[in-house]
């Protein structure tokens, strides 16, 4: 488990990895098969492999900022509501698959993890309405869960330009070991379909 305050050894450990925010890039797909979201996704994770160097570019906007800087906010109205302490956020490598992790938010207790977005008021504003996880984030968080062992994940929405009445929404997701099962396998497919490109592309290069 590598702490997110390291900065440098968790970007180092997330190089070349299925990660859990990237997990529905792997599993878009078209009427006519996989999207090109897969397709850029193993781009850039062969080129990760193949130079051990990080593939993204490091650029923030202003949305990610504002998420940046208002999740601890977040965690601490969690922590005041649920009367519990979030441990710090982390990278954890899969315990049984190759090339694979989840970077958590936060830990609660033995079994508990957060997962907080602080997203457009717009998109607040549909999970207040909706009381329901999006369905993306619910497989983000279930492999969360598949790399940490956890038994449940309690997403956040958060956004502090409302009234406070309405600045927060919180739902628990139980782990669901079925859908977990098969996200392994679907990783272990994907893991093999990089692979054998890196060993077509080093045969280019001979």
């Amino acid at each position: 488990m590598i702490l997110q305050s390291d900065t440098e050894a968790w970007k180092a450990a997330r190089v070349g990895r299925v990660t859990a925010s990237r997990i529905c890039d792997m599993l878009a797909k078209t009427k006519t098969g996989w999207s090109t979201s897969r397709t850029n996704y193993a781009a850039e994770l062969i080129v990760e492999r193949l130079t051990g160097g990080c593939g993204e570019s490091g650029y923030v906007n202003a949305a990610m900022q504002w998420g940046i800087d208002t999740e601890p906010h977040a965690i601490a109205a969690y922590e005041f509501r649920e009367g519990v302490t979030v441990a710090p956020a982390a990278f954890v490598i899969h315990p049984g698959v190759e090339w694979a992790g989840a970077s958590t938010d936060g830990f609660v207790g033995d079994d508990g993890l957060v997962e907080v977005k602080c997203p457009l008021t717009s998109t607040h504003i549909e999970n207040l309405l909706s009381q329901r996880v999006p369905p993306k984030y619910v497989t983000q968080m279930q492999w969360e869960m598949a790399c940490t062992g956890r038994r449940w994940t309690d997403f956040i929405s958060f956004d502090p330009r409302l009234p406070e009445r309405l600045r927060f929404f919180s739902q628990r997701v139980e782990r669901d070991d079925a859908v977990i099962a098969q996200l392994e396998k679907d990783v272990e497919i994907f893991n093999a379909e990089i692979e054998d490109t890196i060993k077509q592309l080093e045969r280019h290069g001979d």
